[in-house]
């Protein structure tokens, strides 16, 4: 008989045995069977061995020697295994026999060459996080919607194609990656997950939002950054709860409406084709503090950007505004201006270099210098009647023309006539309106009608 072990090596250059090292040295799986967690990431594995998957039902080595125990070697009060790190290594397949481990938790099989997963992977009920990220899925099976505790699944960095209605299933997930995959489209279903905070769909070839995502009333984060969106859903306004929004590099070319969306802090629209930005995209967004619109075709800011108190970065380089609302100058909380790469005609270059603070300071200086557009002849000249129209009480005066044309209303109000007060007119024009009869204050001293 050979004095050598079977599956021994011979080492040539010391004429001794050495025993080939297991892929899973057995100290770890006995730690394991203490802490119920296993780490064997980055080991090069080509598969997962068999003694990991029976960790839980096989008798330790130990336990069939005749040997003494002490305190910390009781392996019969082992734990089941509740974490398996199987990152980094080198897998294609999962075994089916990965369901032995029923009391997992967490499976974290990232950076490996998987292309498909076991049926058996949905008889892990006990399953909170699953990490597949940065492999070569390109379809899920049925059986992964059955994981009814599941709260966090990672599925970035695959070749994901189409995404199955049965995500919707997975009501309990807070936090779900589908980034880059090759989505061209994701189902209504997800809308049902209404607990999801954390949305990630950025590098995928999606066209088109579903109407069922304004059901997320969680949602805090959507990321659909380099995608082909040409706009958004008007639903999205009704995600009451989002916070950060995420839609640079896409083919927008207007601003989404979110006027419900008062807890946004963060939006990022860079890199669109965005022309005009009006003041109903903004009135609404009193939280935000950082406003992203950088590389698009943007030509003016509205006076009304001043609404967004709590703004703290605003980010227009690479734009089309030759000129700035000198209103920026008093933002209370704004921190950081970026404005390179836009024809600005008005601001000198050397004040664009010194930085936000001095552009601010020097903004401010000239809304001192612009006269106050209501003068105290203004005052005397002109008022504001209920229907918004002005009378030229100046005209009335110097000019003898009382002119009320073009309103469109079926009645004069009465502070068109008291405008006038004794002052006698030549010319009253009351044209283009809507007027059934001669108004009841007619009776003025004039010499021209003209209805």
């Amino acid at each position: 008989m050979s004095r050598f072990k079977r599956g021994a090596h011979i080492d040539s250059r010391s004429g001794f045995s050495r025993e080939k090292e297991p892929p899973v040295p057995y100290g770890l799986l006995k730690a394991a069977r203490k802490s119920g967690q296993l780490n064997l990431s980055g080991r090069g594995l080509t598969e997962v061995p068999q003694s990991v998957w029976r960790l839980n039902i096989d008798t330790p080595q130990e336990a069939q020697e005749n040997i003494s125990f002490g305190g910390a070697d009781r392996w019969w009060e082992q734990t089941d295994l509740t974490k398996l790190l199987l990152s980094s290594n080198k897998l294609e397949v999962l075994s089916e026999d990965v369901r032995l481990l029923a009391a997992l938790v967490v499976l974290d099989v990232h950076d490996n060459q998987l292309t498909a997963l076991p049926k058996s992977i949905g008889e892990l009920q006990n399953l909170q996080k699953l990490t597949l990220s940065h492999n070569k899925l390109r379809e899920l099976p049925e059986e992964l919607w059955e994981l009814k505790n599941l709260r966090s699944l990672q599925l970035q960095q695959n070749l994901l194609e189409h995404l199955p209605q049965g995500v919707g299933e997975l009501t309990a997930l807070d936090d779900i990656d589908l980034s880059d995959n090759q989505l061209t489209e994701v189902p209504d279903s997800l809308g049902n997950l209404s607990n999801l905070v954390k949305l990630n769909l950025s590098h995928n070839k999606l066209k088109g939002l579903p109407l069922g995502i304004s059901g997320m009333k969680n949602l805090r984060l959507l990321d659909c950054t380099r995608n082909h969106l040409e706009s958004v859903p008007p639903v999205l306004a009704q995600m009451t709860s989002l916070e950060q929004l995420y839609l640079r590099h896409n083919k927008l070319c207007f601003l989404p409406e979110l006027s419900s969306c008062k807890m946004l802090k963060e939006l990022h629209v860079g890199n669109n084709q965005i022309e005009m930005v009006e003041a109903r995209q903004l009135k609404h967004l009193s939280a935000l503090s950082v406003l992203e619109l950088r590389d698009n075709k943007v030509k003016t800011l509205p006076d009304e950007i001043t609404l967004l108190e709590s703004l703290e970065r605003l980010d227009i380089a690479n734009n089309n505004i030759s000129s700035l609302p000198c209103a920026l100058g008093n933002m209370p909380k704004l921190k950081i201006l970026a404005l390179e790469g836009n024809p600005l005609r008005t601001i000198r270059r050397d004040l664009l270099i010194k930085g936000t603070q001095e552009l601010l300071k020097y903004l401010r200086s000239r809304i001192q210098e612009q006269p106050d557009v209501k003068t105290e002849q203004d005052s005397h000249t002109a008022m504001t009647l209920p229907s918004q129209a002005k009378i030229n009480v100046h005209a009335i005066k110097t000019l003898k023309t009382l002119d009320y044309s073009g309103k469109q209303e079926a009645s004069v109000p009465d502070d068109v006539f008291d405008a006038v007060g004794s002052d006698p007119v030549s010319v009253v024009n009351f044209s283009k309106n809507e007027l059934s009869a001669v108004p009841p204050r007619y009776f003025i001293s004039c010499n021209i009608f003209d209805f």
